[in-house]
């Protein structure tokens, strides 16, 4: 059963029946008929045609398959069962039409695949019913299918991204390991300082690739463990100041934190580290030598607002419109030597929308970038029962 039948939401429907009434009655039955599936917001129509006899109905079978063969048992030069044979392998559910029901007429045919009988003479309506049982099925397999084969594709462009992300560290590492494993510059232990550096600093790169990659399939599943406690942003900000010190040091980047001297959210104070270090982290490394960087803390209408603005690269409209994908590291001849997961900010919006907030990007290629979003209180999970002794 071809997908191009799901996406048209029309299903193909083959009637076979020596009886020429009988076929004109279930066309005109079938005309217009449609079955709604609310679950999905969808409908399914139909297109009907229809055969006389069996090597009939076989030709029809190998010109198009149907994906619903509405067959007779009885045809006048084969049975229904000779024309299953014959059409085996089949991707199409058949409905058997008998004035012959027998315990060994079903068994036969459910198993050259018959998926429902009707026995004649049958009304309209059930008609109708039967055919609506059978496209309902026909739609939840071929969904099924799709879903899967989605599941699939997005497997491996996941696994090809980090084979990809992976493999250029671990090249260098193994590179380092070989020329001083061949002592490449002498004897001197301190000639391969430089070699373990680049090495510590690949090592760390994949280390945080990998945590990422824990933080969002948590994430995303709803199995992290959350600790929801009163945080000082100021004072989480104030660490996280510290801690990307050192990079803006070495830029010269100067980094300033405007905010009030305390400002309590109750929140988990990991993801709070992982909100201002993600923003002010960025707005170092993507900033000119030289550059300025401002982390703004207020309490607006209720909410935290976060301000984080850079006055670095910039994105062009193009590179905004991807920004927050997963394994998207912009690159450009500003951005080639910046290492980073091309993952943080993918997290970064999972871990707002926790907190009710979204995140906004204001930026212009060459002049700079601001990010700003807003934090409610998360609500404090209920203790659990003690248990009775």
């Amino acid at each position: 059963m071809p997908d191009d039948d799901l996406r048209a939401h029309k299903l193909d429907i083959l009637i076979v029946d020596d009886e020429a009434g009988m076929r004109s009655g279930a066309e005109r039955s079938l005309e217009g008929f449609s079955v709604p599936l609310p679950d999905f917001g969808e409908t399914v129509t139909f297109a009907v045609r229809s055969a006389a006899t069996g090597e009939e109905a076989l030709a029809a079978l190998r010109e198009k398959p149907p994906a619903i063969l509405l067959l007779d048992y009885k045809l006048p030069d084969m049975t229904g069962i000779d024309v299953l044979e014959a059409s085996h392998p089949h991707d199409f559910l058949t409905i058997m039409i008998t004035a012959f029901a027998s315990l060994e007429v079903a068994v036969t045919a459910t198993k050259r695949g018959a998926f429902d009988f009707l026995a004649k003479p049958f009304t309209p309506e059930e008609l109708r019913a039967t055919v609506a049982k059978a496209a309902r099925s026909i739609y939840l397999q071929r969904k099924a299918r799709r879903l899967e084969e989605e599941k699939k594709q997005v497997r491996f462009e996941f696994i090809s991204v980090l084979a990809h992300e992976l493999k250029s560290p671990l090249a260098a590492v193994e590179g380092y390991m070989h020329l001083m494993q061949e002592r490449l510059k002498g004897p001197e232990l301190d000639s391969y300082d430089s070699m373990v550096e680049r090495s510590v600093v690949r090592i760390a790169g994949m280390r945080k690739l990998v945590m990422d990659l824990l933080d969002l399939t948590r994430l995303e599943s709803g199995k992290k463990k959350r600790a929801i406690e009163t945080v000082d942003l100021v004072k989480a900000a104030g660490l996280v100041l510290e801690a990307v010190a050192p990079l803006a040091a070495e830029k010269g980047v100067a980094v300033e934190l405007k905010a009030p001297p305390e400002l309590l959210l109750t929140a988990d104070p990991g993801e709070m580290d992982m909100i201002l270090s993600n923003l002010l982290t960025n707005a170092v490394k993507y900033n000119r030598q030289g550059g300025r960087a401002v982390l703004e803390l207020a309490r607006e209408n209720g909410r935290v607002a976060v301000r984080c603005s850079d006055t670095g690269i910039g994105m062009t409209e193009a590179e905004l419109a991807k920004l927050f994908g997963e394994f998207v590291r912009l690159k450009n001849e500003h951005t080639r030597n910046i290492d980073g997961s091309g993952l943080g900010l993918s997290i970064l919006k999972k871990v707002v929308k926790l907190y009710g907030g979204a995140v906004q990007v204001r930026s212009t290629y060459g002049e700079g970038s601001s990010f700003e979003l807003t934090l409610k209180d998360a609500a404090v999970p209920a203790p659990e029962p003690a248990l009775k002794a």
